[in-house]
């Protein structure tokens, strides 16, 4: 969940480091750290907090700052407190001197046993991490290099080295004061990528601190291991991992290398593929918070997600990602949705659906619960994985057990070229463009837009008339103008949360498809506001949840014209009686239900599976609002970061 960032090449480190942090921050904002290659040695600057707070101490002292070749890291921290002692890079000095400086992404499971061993060879640690280990660990296993002028390995052999000895998740870069051009990154379950740039590499777990640089990257692979190499073909730093005769022989000034092995030191051929981001749609284009932008841009991002997919007129749907397993998916036995987070209440909302529309045998699982219960796997079984970034670690964990045992492994994932997107036998982008904000928006309706798109494909080819699946698919076109509709209530539903926003206890409800909707508008308001918040179905209120209700407590109810509407408005009558404040998400035109809750936001009518597309939004923007009026920053939640990519 941390951030990565690191650069050689024929330009100042410095300042591309801390744009690249800038751009990771979401991932990690406990604290950020650089070291820097100069003339005269290593340079490092570590803060506890922001990137800001880092900017200014780099900036304080530009020229102590020099050099070409750079680590930067912004840290959500796992082992050990957020302290600038913490923070990484992290280092170990060499037998003969040299010192190893490392950034990482990650948990080392077995860090204690390693560093009892290289406490007994003399290492002295000086942090709580488990990264430092892994610093040392390579110095320990560092020789010196030659003096020549051809490729110097030794960085890269003792990073292959160590990761041999090393059980756990990690994303690396390293670098050495004996190779003052080389930097060397590597990956096991924790997402890195290679931007290939002119004269220069630029590495991060995240394409967004690539895109400003280049657009071609590498994505690396579990157990692969770069080395990359750029530098001055006459100048200092001789030692530099490139081979010098060569890069003499072409006149240029620079010159660079790229070399991919396993942690086995077996080559790897890699292709170089375009990234699929824009810098402007990761910039904040005049909102104040990403989270408001991104709900702003659903009715765009859906629209984009649904384009060529649907065909109104004939009733079909185009999943190119599954067509060549769409016999396998269409005689499933029982389809398991397995997420975390908002995507597993997206999974929930898919297993309605394809209960529903396919009337196949679904169930919805936490991921991290999945691996761990000896989950039965029978013939015909199909595991959907559904996940933003596709590099949430227990989702990985929960589709590889599944595959393991026999299952047809799908995805539905937004980050083309993830670890998931790679992992699984097919899939479906969600295509709803980068989602910068850590509390979920936009992917999550796009989750739910494309597990209904899977959900009505099946239900095509088993039972359901071209008829019926055409006006689903009429109704599913018009979700992005409904929610353009919708979310033009923005102020009116700030104006509602500021009555009710000093309250610290919530109830969200709803029933059928709604009941998921609920736990997900809890969710909003939890991470972003710091309210305690419940989603729940509507009727398990009355089997203890009721007891918590009192004069003025907000409750919140999915309360939707449909096939228990009633039931919900008499489950509202329930918490009037005791004194709660009723705010409620209802269908235009509903005027009955102005006679019960004391706020009313409103949706348009349409079919009750796809209700939730459009029911969740007020959510977001009440969730978004309460955070603002208790004066949260919105993007950066505490404890919190976006992509949670260790168990």
């Amino acid at each position: 969940m941390c951030g990565i960032v690191a650069y050689v090449g024929n330009k100042q480190a410095a300042p591309l480091l801390v744009e690249g942090l800038k751009r990771l921050e979401y991932r990690g904002y406990d604290s950020a750290g650089v070291a820097i290659t100069t003339p005269q040695g290593v340079e490092y600057a570590r803060s506890v907090g922001r990137v800001s707070v880092l900017e200014d101490l780099i900036t304080a002292e530009p020229d102590r700052y020099r050099g070409t070749l750079g680590i930067a890291h912004t840290r959500w921290a796992t082992h050990g407190e957020p302290t600038e002692q913490n923070a990484h890079p992290h280092t170990g000095t060499t037998k003969s001197g040299h010192t190893i400086s490392l950034v990482h992404n990650g948990i080392i499971e077995n860090y204690r046993a390693l560093r009892t061993y290289l406490e007994g060879k003399g290492h002295v640690f000086t942090s709580q991490t488990d990264t430092e280990v892994l610093a040392k660990l390579i110095a320990e296993l560092y020789e010196s290099a030659p003096e020549s002028d051809n490729a110097s390995a030794a960085l890269e052999t003792a990073v292959q080295t160590a990761l041999r000895e090393v059980t756990g998740a990690y994303a690396i870069a390293v670098t050495c004061t004996n190779e003052p051009h080389t930097l060397v990154a590597a990956r096991k379950g924790s997402p890195l990528m290679i931007g290939v740039a002119e004269n220069a590499y630029v590495v991060a777990s995240d394409p967004s601190a690539i895109v400003a640089h280049t657009t071609q990257a590498i994505t690396l692979d579990d157990y692969q291991v770069a080395r990359l190499c750029a530098g001055p073909v006459d100048g200092w730093g001789q030692n530099a991992g490139i081979d010098i005769a060569a890069a003499k022989a072409t006149g240029k000034p620079w010159a660079v290398d790229f070399r991919t092995t396993t942690i086995d030191n077996v080559e790897v051929t890699q292709q170089v593929t375009e990234l699929e981001i824009d810098l402007q749609e990761i910039e904040l284009g005049g909102y104040e918070h990403y989270m408001l932008k991104e709900i702003m841009e659903q009715p765009e991002a859906i629209r984009t997600c649904l384009t060529g997919r649907i065909d109104t007129r004939e009733g079909t749907i185009v999943l190119g990602g599954l067509s060549n397993l769409s016999r396998e998916l269409v005689r499933a036995k029982r389809i398991i949705l397995s997420a975390q987070g908002t995507a597993y209440h997206a999974g929930l909302i898919g297993e309605y659906l394809f209960e529903d529309l396919a009337k196949m045998p679904s169930v919805a699982h936490y991921a991290s619960e999945f691996r761990y219960r000896n989950p039965i796997i029978e013939e015909g079984s199909v595991i959907i994985s559904i996940s933003q970034s596709g590099e949430t670690a227990d989702t990985l964990a929960a589709l590889h057990e599944a595959k393991d045992r026999g299952a047809l492994a799908l995805g539905a994932v937004n980050v083309v070229g993830s670890t998931m997107s790679r992992d699984t036998d097919a899939g479906v982008y969600l295509r709803v463009g980068p989602e910068i904000g850590v509390a979920s928006t936009k992917a999550f309706v796009g989750q739910v837009a494309v597990l209904t798109m899977m959900a009505l494909y099946c239900g095509r080819r088993r039972f359901l008339a071209p008829e019926t699946v055409a006006d689903y698919l009429r109704q599913l076109e018009q979700i992005p103008d409904h929610i353009a509709t919708i979310v033009k209530q923005s102020d009116m539903i700030r104006d509602a949360v500021e009555k009710v926003v000093d309250r610290d206890n919530w109830l969200f409800l709803g029933r059928g498809y709604s009941y998921p909707v609920a736990m997900e508008g809890a969710l909003k308001l939890k991470e972003i506001s710091y309210i305690h918040a419940e989603g729940m179905p509507a009727a398990e209120m009355k089997h203890g949840p009721i007891a918590l209700i009192d004069d003025g407590m907000p409750v919140v109810f999915i309360a939707t014209q449909g096939s228990q509407y009633d039931k919900v408005i008499s489950n509202i009558e329930e918490v009037k009686a005791r004194g709660g404040r009723v705010l409620a998400v209802a269908t235009e035109g509903d005027t009955q239900i102005e006679k019960y809750a004391d706020f009313v936001f409103r949706v348009p009518h349409v079919a009750e599976a796809l209700q939730p597309m459009l029911t969740v939004v007020p959510l977001q923007l009440l969730a978004y609002h309460a955070a603002v009026l208790r004066g949260h920053d919105v993007d950066k939640p505490r404890n919190l970061a976006k992509s949670v990519t260790v168990e």
